[in-house]
């Protein structure tokens, strides 16, 4: 779901916005998207009403990348006993011309896969991130 509409309330909006922050002091150059959804029927169909997703827009095609955007999906599970939402994993996708590029998941082994490799501390700054993205949904 976009972030825009996620964030209600002042502890979410909050933390959407240490996620920015916290991504821009990896990446200064990355431009925050907090609407990256369409909101056509098609487009909603497929977005996770349990996930904040942002856009993250480089200033052009990054070589060190092999992108030029990123969506940015923090994944959450409903707990139907407890009415609360838990961290499942980050999910990173990385685009070009071409469409999806590489995808990182905290989910599977943290790994970058697809056609086209970011540079390796591009892939380790992105892990860091993730690791502070679970700190702070802790």
């Amino acid at each position: 779901m976009n972030a825009s509409e996620k964030a209600q309330g002042l502890e979410v909006a909050s933390k959407i916005a240490a996620l920015v922050g916290l991504f821009k002091s990896y990446f200064p150059d990355a431009k925050a998207d907090l609407k990256p959804w369409c909101n056509d029927p098609d487009t909603l169909e497929l977005v996770d009403p349990h996930s904040i997703d942002i856009g993250f827009h480089l200033p052009g095609w990054s070589p060190r990348f092999q992108s030029r955007s990123m969506l940015v999906q923090i994944r959450f599970h409903q707990d139907p006993i407890e009415q609360s939402e838990g961290l499942i994993g980050v999910e990173i996708s990385a685009f070009n011309h071409q469409g999806q590029a590489w995808r990182l998941s905290t989910v599977d082994n943290w790994q970058c896969l697809g056609n086209y490799q970011p540079a390796a501390d591009i892939g380790e700054k992105l892990k860091k991130f993730c690791r502070q993205v679970f700190e702070l949904f802790k």
